[in-house]
């Protein structure tokens, strides 16, 4: 008899932990791989784990050639939950899919999302809000007169960046702090590799919100919308507590960009509300499954099993529908941060307190049957604060 056919999660962290147990709780295998030590190779559903290379090394595409054919893998599904590894896998997709299945878009779809610029271009095609934008040439370059300040700087390509320069991005509120910031910039890498915003004024309200999808060729299957109630840094960071939530009006805009590009495989469309203009302004879009995935599992969209199905050309009913007003909490993260920003006078206690009470809540690393992985991310917290 034929064995079921599995799935390699790629990065084990938070969303690669979810994206095992979504996968090993249907019964199918399911192998993960890391370059560092992760959480999700603690998990019950995980068969085995591998050490790889960097994702976005010259070495990680002949691993994973090699991993199929030593460990007789043949069409097991890749799940990348890291955007270099989907950057790596989409650019050799020809030659990897002689060994998996992969619904990772080709290069040519991924360089119009992850090229800051492209997706502006795309999103201007598509009539889709976006922050206002300048792109400078040189440190010496004439500073719009239609963005204010303050100003944010980010790379083209946001990993990129950070791994470049140090930082994910650059806040300045004048002038001079922007010329210092582009000149500090220039001395690692190209100017040409940035973009300049306007920072959408934070009214309080105003979270970041995502609006995920599952895609065949343009055509929206199923979708989930949920936003970030604390992130680290506050603003322009990573969720530590977020929650489901219906927004209809980001439906439109997401089906015309992810129509444009004909985009199959799940994904997420960032948007932040302008209290200004009350409009929704397109962040960015990450190709992928993305941190707190898990959330849209406990609301009914299974994402994982939505690729699993579609590369296996299994029938699915995808569901119109999802339940809201569920919370989903990185308890060792939203804790920690939440102090330091209870202790700068950006969250109120009260607030931070009320909320650790909320119902409908599921924890990023606990579940039900499967807690080693959480008292590992406990007992090993700083190293993992420091590789993630």
């Amino acid at each position: 008899m034929k064995s079921k056919p599995g799935a390699i999660i790629i990065e084990g962290h938070v969303q690669g932990l979810s994206n095992t147990r979504s996968l090993g709780e249907m019964g199918i295998p399911v192998y993960v791989v890391d370059k560092t030590n992760c959480i999700a190779r603690y998990s019950k559903y995980c068969k085995k784990f591998f050490r790889c290379p960097d994702f976005i090394s010259d070495e990680f595409v002949p691993f994973l050639i090699e991993l199929a054919q030593k460990e007789n893998m043949k069409d097991w599904v890749l799940i990348p939950s890291n955007d270099h590894a989907v950057y790596n896998i989409s650019k050799n997709k020809a030659e990897l899919e002689k060994y998996y299945k992969i619904i990772t878009p080709g290069i040519e779809t991924i360089d119009k999302i992850y090229d800051k610029a492209k997706l502006l271009d795309l999103a201007e095609k598509c009539n889709v809000s976006y922050p206002k934008t300048q792109y400078f040439i040189s440190e010496k370059g004439v500073i719009s007169e239609n963005i204010p300040f303050p100003i944010l700087t980010k790379g083209r390509n946001g990993l990129t960046f950070y791994k470049t320069v140090g930082k994910k991005a650059f806040l300045s509120n004048s002038e001079i702090e922007l010329r210092q910031q582009l000149k500090l910039i220039s001395q690692k890498t190209a100017i040409e590799n940035t973009f300049s915003q306007e920072v959408i004024p934070f009214d309080g309200s105003n979270k970041t919100i995502s609006f995920t999808a599952f895609c065949v060729n343009g055509e929206i299957k199923s979708h989930w919308i949920g936003e970030k109630l604390r992130e680290h840094p506050i603003r322009f960071g990573t969720a530590t507590f977020a929650r489901s939530i219906e927004c209809e009006e980001l439906f439109e805009p997401s089906q015309r960009l992810l129509k444009e590009i004909k985009y199959t495989g799940v994904c997420e469309v960032e948007f932040l509300f302008d209290p200004r203009d009350k409009k929704y302004k397109l962040i960015e879009i990450n190709a992928r499954t993305w941190l707190w995935v898990g959330l849209a599992k406990a609301c009914g969209i299974n994402y994982a099993l939505y690729i699993y199905n579609f590369v296996n050309q299994i029938e699915t009913n995808y569901p119109a529908t999802y339940k809201t007003n569920f919370y989903w909490i990185n308890p060792f993260t939203d804790i920690s941060f939440a102090i330091i920003a209870i202790v700068q006078g950006k969250l109120n206690v009260f607030t931070f307190v009320k909320s650790l009470f909320y119902g409908n809540k599921i924890s990023s690393v606990f579940h039900k049957g499967d807690n080693k992985p959480g008292l590992i991310y406990f007992l090993n917290l700083f190293s993992f604060f420091k590789t993630r």
